[in-house]
């Protein structure tokens, strides 16, 4: 049994060596030819409306505010100034969001967004955004990379195709410090001693993001109302809790595998799954000695079938919001077919460790 767990970290670790860090090099080129393209957008957004400000940066190699979708599909956010006017309200009745209501006793005319408010003293997160495709459009035709930029049409949400291959979601956004949603309360739960009282203040501080884009659980069925919400995003808090052992590589061993083996019709499942179930394999296995490199095995095969079975119920919930389900919306028979697929691999996986030079 040791011997068996032995040789399928032995494989792992090559697996790992050889093919995610090809798809990390390969990505990590991709971005670097991405940004330039994007920054010049953003630069030209900010000369026509100078309350979007480019706050795409990078540091240490790493692009500050960029998200991988897939190794040719990106999310860049981009961070908006002055919140403070606005009350964050958060009451769990559009789950996923969260709504910015202009304080009592403040005048509208103190918001720097102060034509995105609506009747109601709600700031809008549709009507900035369809100010902020406007703008993104005209730069689009404007800025010295049109020859390989365009929008991609009929959306809501501001999308960029670039050189025919690459898609990139430029989203607005408000940073959210010192303040936890409500809606997400029930975090840490008090009977799983991961992560830790040190590690949730931290991750507490570190705080959430609110994007202005089409949520999970209102897709069809948007109401004005609801399309002025907020979409709540931790993408800060899930970083820092996956510090430390063995955690960061099972994840670029798992979005490796997604990439070659679960990119299917109906897009049943993308990294942002992958990252949840790691989540919860760490609460269930608690101790940082289980997230030693000789555990990476074990590990795995328990987020595949962690995976077979949240698509054979249908249901992902949220790490933070429990009431999300992140397979919302998804087609039935692409969750199908994902789990059978999902199924094949973690068998080849577990009966043959070799096979891992073929995956």
């Amino acid at each position: 049994m040791i011997a068996a767990q032995a040789k399928l970290v032995y494989q792992l670790n090559k697996y790992y060596n050889e093919r995610c860090q090809a798809r990390k090099a390969a990505i990590a080129k991709t971005i670097r030819e991405v940004c330039k393209v994007v920054s010049d957008v953003l630069k030209e957004v900010e000369v026509q409306e100078p309350r979007f400000i480019s706050s795409l940066s990078e540091i240490e190699t790493r692009f500050e505010g960029l998200e991988v979708i897939a190794p040719t599909e990106f999310e860049v956010v981009l961070y908006l100034n002055q919140m403070g006017v606005f009350n964050f309200v958060d009451d769990g009745s559009l789950p996923g969001c969260a709504v910015l209501k202009l304080s009592d006793g403040r005048k509208r005319s103190m918001s720097l967004w102060v034509e995105f408010i609506t009747a109601s003293g709600y700031l809008s997160a549709r009507k900035i955004r369809s100010r902020f495709q406007t703008l993104v459009a005209q730069a689009v035709d404007k800025c010295s990379y049109r020859d390989v930029v365009k929008m991609v049409a009929d959306t809501s949400e501001v999308k960029l195709r670039i050189r025919e291959r690459y898609v990139v979601q430029i989203t607005p956004a408000f940073k959210c410090t010192g303040i936890w949603p409500r809606s997400a309360a029930q975090w840490p739960m008090p009977h799983i001693p991961w992560p830790g009282p040190n590690r949730v203040a931290e991750v507490k501080a570190e705080g959430f993001n609110l994007l202005s884009k089409e949520c999970y659980s209102l897709t069809g069925k948007q109401s004005s109302a609801e399309s002025d919400a907020w979409v709540l995003q931790f993408g800060e808090a899930e970083n820092r809790l996956l510090m430390g052992g063995c955690r960061k590589k099972c994840l670029s061993v798992l979005k490796t595998l997604r990439d070659r083996h679960l990119e299917l019709p109906g897009q049943p499942l993308n990294n942002y799954h992958m990252k949840t179930l790691l989540l919860y394999e760490c609460e269930k296995h608690p101790r940082e000695t289980d997230w030693d490199e000789s555990c990476l095995g074990d590990r795995l095969n328990g987020i595949l079938l962690q995976l077979i079975s949240c698509l054979q119920c249908r249901r992902c919930p949220h790490y933070f919001l429990p009431n999300l389900d992140l397979f919302q919306g998804k087609p039935h028979s692409a969750l199908e077919s994902a789990a059978k697929q999902t199924w094949r691999l973690a068998r080849e996986i577990l009966t043959n460790a070799k096979s891992l030079d073929k995956l």
